[in-house]
């Protein structure tokens, strides 16, 4: 029977089989071949190829044991390096015999009741230095933190030191010398008085006299207080009241303001560059708003209409005398006239028919103010 052409079916499958795995009893280690099956492997066992192989490796068979003992171990450490790292992970008695024999100084293999477990050791310089450099910074972690409770306890000690004796209440029984003698309590004073009568109603008449002049005191220093700061009030100078009607005015401002500006016939500019650059900076009018932050805009340039956002344009402002319209604020949907700008200060100076007010004009589309008319 003839061999099979190169892109025959069987030809085809045969290749496929050969690139994958195949039984290792029909390997030879010498020729380094995979057989497929049986058939194969005895006629390659039996091929000149074969024979010439097995006379080179009679000649000096240590140099071949020693090759392929050197080849496993640095497959075998490879793939357990690879695969399982520093992780110990059991195996079977076979492997174990060769990793004694061959890789032990590489491996630390444990017998357990559950069996043999190896484990790949790290040798890498790089790996140790890192291992050694984590574990002084772990040191050096624990040394702060032994310094800290050190310091702690020290602050503790000397608190504890320096901490005066509280010296406790001495309790007596109350007696009476005689039965003539009588208790008095006088609810002015802090303590009781034991005595006659007569003493008792000194000491109510001078502690009456010792109340009347503390509530005089106190009038007098509420009195005191009550003049610092109406003399407080006073001391302000006219440039703090200035402030505070600023403050008022700028309050009052934030709190009709809105965070969408947009009106019809108004003049703006397109600051995206989604569309492109035939519209980047590219001047139009508004036509119509829509939903208050969207606006359908007509191009000056070219006469086409886009739909924007109120974030991707921004207002024109015109030379001044020109006309504006107010967008934001109290004076909203207000036209004026602009009589000069301040853009150190992003601010602009209006005419409201007989009021001149100076209103600020900021770059940003979302706190702009004013916008030129078309």
């Amino acid at each position: 029977m003839g061999k099979a052409d190169f892109l025959s079916p069987k030809a085809i499958a045969n290749r496929i089989k050969s690139k994958g795995l195949q039984k290792l009893r029909w390997y030879c280690q010498m020729c380094q071949k995979q057989c497929r099956d049986e058939n194969g492997f005895k006629c390659h066992c039996m091929s000149e190829s074969h024979q010439r192989q097995l006379l080179l490796a009679s000649e000096d068979p240590n140099k071949f044991m020693d090759y392929f003992s050197d080849e496993f171990k640095n497959e075998f450490l490879e793939l357990l390096r690879r695969r399982f790292g520093n992780l110990s992970y059991k195996t079977n008695i076979n492997v174990v015999e060769e990793v004694k024999s061959c890789v032990e100084s590489f491996c630390k293999v444990d017998e357990t009741p559950k069996g043999w477990y190896v484990q790949y050791i790290d040798r890498d310089p790089e790996t140790i230095r890192l291992q050694e450099e984590q574990a002084r910074r772990k040191k050096a972690d624990l040394d702060d933190e032994e310094r800290s409770a050190k310091f702690i306890n020290e602050q503790v000690r000397r608190g504890r030191d320096g901490k005066e004796i509280e010296e406790t209440p001495v309790f007596t029984e109350l007696k009476r010398e005689s039965e003539e003698e009588k208790i008095a309590f006088n609810l002015g004073a802090s303590a009781c008085v034991a005595g006659p009568s007569k003493p008792s109603s000194a000491l109510g008449a001078s502690a009456l006299k010792a109340a009347a002049a503390a509530a005089a005191s106190s009038s007098t220093k509420r009195k005191d207080a009550g003049s610092d700061s109406r003399s407080e009030k006073k001391k302000k100078s006219a440039l703090e009241e200035i402030m505070e009607m600023e403050a008022r005015k700028k309050k009052k401002l934030d709190a009709v303001r809105t965070d969408y500006w947009m009106q019809p016939n108004i003049v703006i500019k397109v600051v995206t560059k989604r569309l492109g650059e035939k519209y980047h900076k590219k001047k139009g009018v508004v036509m119509e708003v829509r939903d208050k932050y969207a606006a359908v805009v007509k191009m000056i340039d070219s006469g086409d209409k886009l739909k924007l956002d109120q974030n991707h344009v921004e207002t024109v402002i015109p030379a001044p005398g020109k006309r504006v319209l107010i967008l934001n604020g109290p004076y909203r949907d207000v036209e004026a006239v602009l009589e000069g700008i301040d853009e150190k200060n992003f601010s602009a100076t209006l005419t409201l028919e007989t009021v001149s007010i100076s209103w600020a004009v900021l770059k940003s589309a979302k706190n702009c103010a004013v916008c030129g008319v078309n």
